[in-house]
């Protein structure tokens, strides 16, 4: 149950990045599930405070503006709208929806800057990086273009051929050329500002290994773990741009706060604007001990707001750690993994236009797969069957043959001597242990199973209702059918009540059918009808969806992935299926011990299109392996991935590096690698058999 302690709540949902539309496996992994815990707090009449906004910043944001021919402020105000709008039309309740281009938040994060600065909190370290010589700044990445080395086409960036897809660093281009200039770059030395992780080592180790082994999710403490026993290192705070906040120093012309140091900090700067537009004081909210502050976000962002954020926190000095992170899972689509770049996306604004009217639809079945603790999968089959089958035919059901009884035999009206509550002792007492379990479950951020929960009072209701059977006993017996039809409408009130949370748009409905006020639907306070009282006029909740509606759906997912496949279709390719080799005996194969291991870093190996230096956590030691997955993956997004590695491979070196193992990859007859990984976090270490 609820830690009564705390006086008020800070609840954080991740900052989308504004460079293009969100699809709904974000909804899915971070932005439904904060709302429902806001929503759950404010029925207790909790202080809370639920703050987002979009991520403004870094060179996702340039490099979209480079796609679209446009500045990276036309991208952001364009992308902040649409994600705002998305938002507001699927009811996320933000207490404010912020951005990170305001100058409030500019001003936040280079005092927080220069506050870690003026305390000695930073490293400087000097590295070489391609500079144009014409247009005199530094260059990212993407800014840098050449001639692909694989494909041979003359327009990939530096980081990517975007005809081919081969990851690639500026250095394997032939005839690099600035995006800016035209010129060829030079090398040049930058200096830079990092964080020193390796200083907050024990103060991590005591404050989540020790502090949070049993209160946080196993696949947040665990990739935590890993991250700490394999060793962490100082991490870059700014870097060279010109679209950022700009670092605040003297000698610090053309550099900007790295977006992952200025992000985090947005939920502050929100809090702050929230807290000017209420006349409110924001710091309580994030500097008073006996503030709960929770992250929602998605399993890729656990380090940052785990590891990172909380050593920047620390390093500050007055600012409250979170207590808790609960980080989902990834959700899949149709068998894939959802992608808005190939085209296997379902986009937040598609499904809003596509279903005017139905988003708590959509909320409830996200809430339904809502990938908590593993990886889990949408299917429009899925989705129609889960509406059709739960929210149809047993919670509308139910409320449905309740308002409609109430009106044809009592003209929709309470009549009894006194305020009407529950007269059946056990179905009180039933509803009374599904309230406690529902609270259990929101204070366990077990959203799936509480919103189960709420489907069972639905289900008691229908099965109360079958039994007695009111449109038998009415003629014989009224004033049994008016008790019994009466106990439904409390029952009715309390659907209300623990649907809100998840169902706000149905709620509404429902408290426009029993005439209540929504200040009525509390977990704290009781729920009768007065004698007397008169209720709204029967309405179905939900409609079935129809085959042929989920049939387009399909259709058009597959259409938008052939669209954006068939530009690649002239790439030849030539892997096959490959025959089994040779058997083996069992001996040879017990000779390799293969272990899950967590990778820790991922770095290009220099003038190479194919090789990548991974640091990875073994279990019994933490170690360097090269493998030739670069243009399969970006290194940011395998860090706190769990892989399959042999570990008794006799070393080797490759490219001056020695290699201390195999990392197992599944490749299908296009070439594409994948992992060989367990389905749910486990132990480093853990021996596959």
């Amino acid at each position: 149950m609820e830690d009564q302690n705390y006086k008020r709540y800070t609840i954080t949902a991740a900052l989308p990045y504004a460079n293009g539309p969100k699809h709904i496996g974000h909804l899915a992994g971070a932005y439904i599930p904060a709302d429902i815990y806001a929503r759950y707090l404010r029925l207790k009449k909790r202080d809370i405070v639920f703050v987002c906004g979009s991520d403004e910043h870094g060179t996702a944001i340039a490099n979209q503006a480079m796609k679209e021919n446009t500045t990276p402020q036309a991208i952001v105000d364009k992308y902040h709208e649409q994600i705002k709008w998305c938002f507001e039309k699927l009811d996320i309740s933000f207490d404010i929806y912020h951005r990170t281009s305001s100058q409030l938040h500019h001003e936040t994060a280079q005092e927080f800057f220069k506050q870690l600065y003026d305390k000695g909190d930073f490293v400087e370290k000097v590295s070489d990086q391609y500079f144009d010589t014409v247009a005199n700044v530094f260059l990212a990445d993407r800014y840098i273009i050449g001639t692909c080395p694989n494909c041979g086409n003359e327009k990939a960036y530096g980081d990517q051929c975007e005809r081919c897809g081969t990851s690639l660093s500026p250095e394997e281009l032939i005839n690099p050329h600035s995006a800016l200039s035209g010129e060829k770059p030079v090398l040049k030395p930058t200096k830079h500002w990092y964080l020193p992780l390796d200083r907050y080592e024990g103060f991590l180790k005591e404050w989540i290994l020790n502090g949070h082994a049993s209160d946080w999710k196993t696949n947040v403490y665990g990739q935590c773990k890993s991250w700490i026993d394999g060793g962490l290192h100082p991490r870059a705070v700014t870097r060279d741009l010109d679209w950022g906040i700009k670092v605040p120093l003297a000698d610090a012309d053309g550099k900007v706060l790295y977006v992952w140091f200025d992000a985090p900090i947005g939920y502050i700067s929100a809090t702050k604007q929230w807290a000017i537009d209420n006349n409110k004081d924001w710091e309580p909210y994030w500097k008073s001990n006996d503030t709960k502050l929770v992250h929602f976000i998605g399993k890729d962002n656990i380090v940052f707001h785990c590891i990172v954020f909380p050593v920047m926190l620390k390093a500050q000095g007055e600012y409250i750690l979170p207590q808790n992170v609960p980080a989902n899972e990834f959700m899949n689509l149709e068998g894939d993994k959802m992608s808005t770049s190939r085209g296997w996306s379902i986009e937040m604004h598609e499904y809003i236009n596509d279903f005017p009217g139905k988003t708590d639809e959509l909320r409830y079945y996200l809430t339904a797969i809502a990938p908590e603790t593993s990886d889990s999968e949408f299917t429009w089959k899925d989705y129609q069957a889960r509406v059709n089958n739960e929210l149809v035919a047993i919670l509308g059901n139910f409320v449905n043959r309740v308002m409609v009884l109430m009106h044809k035999y009592f003209d929709g009206t309470i009549t009894a001597d006194d305020d009407v509550d529950f007269t059946d002792e056990g179905l009180s007492s039933s509803v009374g242990n599904l309230y406690d379990e529902l609270e259990v479950s929101f204070e366990a951020y077990k959203f799936r199973q509480a919103q189960q929960v709420v489907i069972e009072m639905a289900r008691l209701g229908n099965r109360y209702l079958t039994e007695k059977e009111p449109w038998k006993t009415f003629k014989s017996d009224p004033e049994t059918t008016r008790d019994a039809l009466h106990n439904c409408v409390v029952l009715i009130g309390h659907l209300a009540t623990g649907l809100q949370p998840f169902l706000p748009q149905t709620v509404t409905k429902l408290l426009m059918m029993l005439n209540l006020p929504a200040e009525m639907i509390t977990f704290d306070s009781e729920l009768k009808f007065a004698n007397g009282h008169k209720l709204g006029e029967p309405a179905l909740l939900f409609e079935k969806i129809d085959d042929e509606v989920i049939q387009v759906q399909i259709d058009k997912l597959n259409a938008k992935a052939q669209a954006i496949a068939e530009p690649l279709a002239e790439i030849e390719v030539t892997h096959e299926i490959q025959p089994a080799k040779e058997n083996i005996n069992y001996d040879q194969f017990a000779a390799m011990d293969i272990r899950v291991g967590t990778v820790l870093t991922a770095e290009l190996v220099p003038k190479t299109k194919k090789l990548m230096k991974l640091t990875i956590n073994t279990g019994i030691d933490t170690r360097t392996v090269v493998s030739g997955i670069a243009e399969h993956f970006e290194p940011d997004e395998i860090i706190g991935k769990q892989v399959s590695i042999l570990v008794n491979l006799e070393p080797r070196e490759l490219r001056g590096i020695l290699s201390q193992g195999m990392i197992l990859m599944a490749e299908n007859p296009e070439g594409k690698l994948e992992f060989v990984a367990p389905a749910n976090q486990t132990v480093a270490g853990s021996i596959i058999k």
